[in-house]
């Protein structure tokens, strides 16, 4: 009974790992305002090792459109000036010898509907990520159900259990996502 009760805390966490994970995804998608969180999956190479940019720099958003990167080693300076450049973030970052400063342009009307669209094609992706979970964990509880470990009365609750967690987990990714799409197309 307690190896069960493991296996579907182990599933409930894992749910929760998905949504979690879509909204840092989420948080790297440009909406019309800026923040911190797009230049946070950027990689600096620096001395040849792929660094995170927000482990060299303070990211500061100055206004709604502007960003300020500020190199706690200057030598790094250029190096990130590089990888922002790369990074095609629809902006022209631009470097004043001690901080590079990017200003965003206004998103159209065009690009926030695709990137809505966009979104709305990744959550499926945790969704089916969610569904997956409940399909292993259910596979599981049959598993054991045929191996005499658990009754069928149990084995009913399990899945009822495990389907209520699937719901909630859905419904999260569904409301993050309304979140998203709402501030997207917020002007």
């Amino acid at each position: 009974m307690e190896g069960i009760t493991n296996l579907l805390n182990k599933s409930k966490t894992g749910m929760a790992e998905h949504v979690a994970r879509l909204e840092r995804d989420l948080a790297t998608i440009r909406t019309g305002r800026a923040s911190a969180g797009l230049l946070e999956n950027i990689r600096v190479d620096y001395y040849g090792t792929p660094t995170p940019i927000k482990q060299m720099a303070v990211i500061n958003v100055l206004d709604a459109k502007t960003l300020e990167v500020q190199p706690w080693d200057m030598s790094s300076l250029n190096d990130i000036d590089k990888a922002l450049q790369k990074a095609d973030l629809g902006a022209s970052p631009v470097n004043d010898g001690k901080v590079i400063r990017i200003t965003l342009p206004s998103m159209t009307e065009d690009r926030r509907k695709q990137l809505a669209k966009n979104i709305s094609k990744m959550s499926e992706d945790f969704k089916v990520a969610v569904r997956n979970e409940r399909r292993d964990v259910l596979e599981k509880l049959k598993k054991a159900q045929k191996a005499a470990e658990i009754t069928e009365d149990d084995l009913k609750r399990y899945e009822a259990d495990v389907q209520k967690a699937t719901d909630a987990h859905i419904a999260q990714i569904e409301q993050v996502i309304k979140n998203k799409e709402a501030e997207i197309m917020k002007i």
